[in-house]
């Protein structure tokens, strides 16, 4: 029999790097569930009315403050959509922890699909990290959407990671920026035998000198379908870049399509895509210094989802 205490450790740790209770604000749900959850005097979180979800609302002048709000799924055939509404206030300085992870050792399909809307106010920095994860033999599925909007001079900084066993992931993030606001966008992604993603990110640059970097790496083995679709909307005297690297091994499928497109003579946007196995002179380097070649192989890969 499988030990659910330590699945949902293990899970924990991969999605939101939980070894204990976090200190501050969090809430954490498990199998469609509440299994904790604590509000500060800064961070208020609370049940959505209407749809299964949360509203967290950070208060003006919040700094050096996170919120962790994991959700892992133990259990098989257990499919969820959940709606959860942030509200940063103005000048504020804030981490929000999420990622899902699901084990699914049965038949039955186990699914999260989390629709998030972020608000960030003027002149607020929010770091938002999102770990996908998952384990088990049966079908194991992610849709995960974002919309961000952004006052002026508002910085988000977003880190997506899939760190391998989701079955199939969609993913699309809309963001809208405002005067002087800031976007920085860094997405990994790992799969492995006929694991599939089709992430979609759209930045609208609407506000006089607002700026967005998209930085996407990943790698596909086996049999798995990666496509990314970045892109990049100038709407005013804005700068933006799109950059995407991945490495293909084995029968695996990738398709990297950056956008940019500009609507305002100040716009200056850039993109790159680059797509390739990995060199041999970069495994020969590393087998000068001792290592074998399967070990130079997981180091370079390591290197380019760090």
């Amino acid at each position: 029999m499988e030990d659910k205490s330590l699945i949902r450790k293990n899970l924990l740790e991969k999605v939101a790097d939980l070894h204990s209770v976090p200190d501050g604000a969090y809430n954490i749900r498990e199998n469609s569930t509440s299994a904790g959850r604590r509000s500060t005097d800064a961070i208020k979180i609370e049940n959505k009315e209407g749809a299964p979800g949360i509203v967290v609302t950070v208060a003006d002048g919040t700094k050096n403050k996170s919120v962790h709000i994991p959700v892992i799924i133990t259990e098989t055939g257990i499919t969820e959509t959940v709606y959860n509404d942030f509200f940063i206030g103005r000048d504020c300085d804030v981490l929000i922890v999420a990622g899902c992870g699901i084990h699914n050792s049965g038949e039955e399909k186990s699914a999260h699909d989390g629709v998030h809307s972020l608000k960030v106010g003027e002149n607020s920095r929010v770091r938002y990290v999102e770990k996908h994860y998952a384990e088990g033999e049966g079908s194991r599925t992610m849709e995960p959407k974002m919309t961000v909007d952004l006052a002026e001079g508002a910085t988000v900084e977003i880190e997506t990671v899939q760190l391998g066993g989701v079955s199939d992931s969609v993913r699309e993030t809309t963001i809208n920026a405002g005067d002087n606001a800031t976007v920085l966008i860094t997405e990994r992604i790992m799969t492995d035998g006929v694991e599939t993603v089709d992430s979609k990110t759209t930045v609208n640059l609407n506000g006089n000198g607002s700026s967005a970097r998209i930085n996407s790496r990943s790698v596909a083995r086996g049999d798995s379908k990666q496509i990314f679709y970045p892109a990049i909307n100038g709407n005013a005297d804005c700068f933006g870049h799109v950059q995407c690297d991945s490495i293909i091994m084995d029968r695996a499928n990738v398709r990297s399509i950056p956008e940019i497109c500009a609507n305002d003579v100040n716009a200056r946007l850039i993109h790159e895509a680059a797509i390739g196995r990995i060199a041999g002179d970069q495994i020969l380097k590393l087998q000068t210094l001792g290592l074998d070649a399967e070990e130079a192989e997981e180091r370079i890969l390591a290197g380019l989802l760090k």
